[in-house]
C-alpha cells in the first residue's frame, strides 16, 4: 500500500502543470494600444496625461478569500497583458473579450491561469498554473471594441482545475433571477494598480467595497452610448474603484450569505482610478445564456 501511494504522489508531481513567468515582461492589459482603441474619443487625451485607467481606495485580502479569483496572463505579439478573471468550472475560466483579444479579431496567442494564489509573483501551494492555447479562447462574437459591446469570453484550459479550499468557482446568478442589485453592496478584487500614482500592479489580491449603481444612476454619469441593459456599474464614491490590472476580474455581492458574481470589469474612466467616476462591468446575468453555450457551465434554474 505504501508503495502505491508513493507512485500515485510521484505521479501527480510529474503530471502537475507549472509555468514560470517573467513579470518584468507582464503589463497591465489597459497599457495596450487595442484597450484605449475601444474607448470614446474624449477619453484618448488622458493617455498621455495621467496614468490609464482601473485597485484603488481599498484593502488587501485574507488569503483563500475570493476562492475564484484569478491572474489571468494573455500573450500577445505585443506583450504579456495582466488582466483578472474568475473560475467558472474545473475546466474555464470567464474574463472580458478585451482581456483575450486584440481589436475585433486577433486572440491571445497563448497565456496562463493563476489559480489559488494570494501573491501571485511567489510559488505559494496553494496555486495552480495552468495554461491556455487560442484555441481555448472563446470570446463573445458580437464583441465590438468601439462601442465596448460584449466584452465577455469563457476560455477553456489546457488541464482541470483541482479544487479546494483555496480554490472554487464562483457563484453565478440563476437564470431566474432578474434583479439589477442596484443599491446592494458590490465587492470587487483583483492584482491590479492600487492608486494613480503608482506604475505597478499589486502582487498579493485586493478588493474594494461600494454600492452597486441602478443602471439609470449610472447613465447619469456616463451616457446611454455606453451603459446598457449589459451593463453593471459600481459606484466610484470615495476614489473607491478597480484599477489597471483589473479587467477581467470579478464584481460580486452578498447574497445568501454567499459570494454572488454579478459582473466581470470591462473599463472605466481614463482620467484615472480614483476620480469617483463609476467603474462598469458586464453583467453576468444578461450573458448567463451565452456563458452556458460555449463552456460547461451550467447556471442554476
Amino acid at each position: 500500500m505504501k508503495t502505491f501511494v508513493l507512485l500515485v504522489a510521484l505521479f501527480a508531481v510529474a503530471s502537475a502543470e507549472w509555468i514560470d513567468i517573467d513579470w518584468s515582461k507582464v503589463r497591465p492589459i489597459e497599457e495596450f494600444d487595442h484597450y484605449w482603441a475601444r474607448l470614446p474619443a474624449s477619453m484618448q487625451i488622458y493617455r498621455d496625461i495621467q496614468p490609464s485607467h482601473r485597485i484603488v481606495g481599498g484593502q488587501e485580502a485574507t488569503p483563500g478569500q475570493f476562492p475564484y479569483q484569478i491572474a489571468l496572463l494573455s500573450n500577445f505579439p505585443t506583450g504579456t497583458g495582466l488582466c483578472g478573471g474568475s473560475v467558472l468550472t474545473n475546466n474555464y475560466i470567464l474574463t472580458a473579450a478585451h482581456c483575450v483579444i486584440s481589436g475585433a479579431t486577433t486572440l491571445a496567442t497563448s497565456g496562463t491561469a493563476i489559480i489559488g494564489a494570494h501573491n501571485r509573483n511567489i510559488v505559494e501551494p496553494s496555486q495552480q498554473r495552468i495554461g491556455f492555447t487560442t484555441a481555448g479562447i472563446r470570446a463573445h462574437p458580437q464583441y465590438t471594441p468601439t462601442n465596448i459591446r460584449n466584452d465577455i469570453a469563457v476560455v477553456r484550459l489546457n488541464s482541470p482545475i483541482t479544487f479546494n479550499a483555496r480554490v472554487q468557482p464562483a457563484r453565478l446568478p440563476a437564470r431566474s433571477d432578474a434583479r439589477q442589485f442596484g443599491g446592494m453592496t458590490g465587492t470587487v478584487s483583483g492584482f491590479g494598480r492600487t492608486s494613480d500614482a503608482t506604475q505597478t500592479t499589486s502582487a498579493v489580491v485586493r478588493f474594494v467595497t461600494n454600492p452597486v449603481m441602478t443602471n439609470a444612476d449610472c447613465i447619469a454619469r456616463w451616457n446611454t452610448a455606453l451603459i446598457q441593459p449589459q451593463n453593471v456599474c459600481l459606484s466610484g464614491d470615495g476614489g473607491r474603484s478597480s484599477c489597471n490590472g483589473d479587467s477581467g476580474g470579478p464584481l460580486a455581492v452578498q447574497d445568501g450569505g454567499a459570494s454572488l458574481q454579478i459582473g466581470v470589469v470591462s473599463f472605466g474612466s481614463a482620467a484615472g482610478c480614483a476620480v469617483g467616476m463609476p467603474s462598469v462591468y458586464a453583467r453576468v446575468s444578461f450573458f448567463l445564456g451565452w456563458i452556458e453555450a460555449n463552456s460547461d457551465f451550467v447556471a442554476r434554474p
